[in-house]
């Protein structure tokens, strides 16, 4: 699961910790959806794990898989404004608000998040980013 939430023209993004896959990388947080789990109830515990948030799935925008086999749905999300962000360490090593050209200039993203991005740019996913 990924959660892409917008604020104010810009999406919300993490660096990877050193203690995680891909460590290091920027990318949309999210994660495995776990046994009896329904995709937001995915997206709302990943977040509340990574972050520290409680997030609002409001619909999911696309599905993709990873160059390593890997299924991910990808759901916009809401985040009240007033909402403490606290990264748990041992996951989050940075958090920050990025326009889509910021984030498609970081030399340490996922491609699966730039092909997403490449796909919002083009038309072929409709992203709330004033929402």
């Amino acid at each position: 699961m990924v959660a892409v939430i917008a604020r104010r023209s810009r999406l919300l993004l993490i660096r990877r910790s050193d203690q995680v896959s891909a460590p290091g990388k920027f990318c949309f947080p999210g994660g495995a959806i776990e046994e009896g789990e329904t995709e937001e109830e995915a997206v709302v515990r990943e977040l509340r794990e990574e972050l520290g948030v409680r997030v609002q799935p409001v619909r999911r925008v696309w599905e993709s898989c990873t160059e390593w086999g890997v299924h991910l749905s990808w759901w916009q999300s809401r985040l009240a404004d007033d909402a403490p962000i606290v990264p748990n360490a041992a996951e989050v090593s940075h958090i920050g608000w990025y326009t889509i050209p910021e984030i498609l200039g970081l030399s340490d993203l996922l491609s699966s998040n730039r092909q997403f991005l490449q796909k919002v740019l083009a038309g072929d996913i409709q992203l709330d980013l004033e929402p």
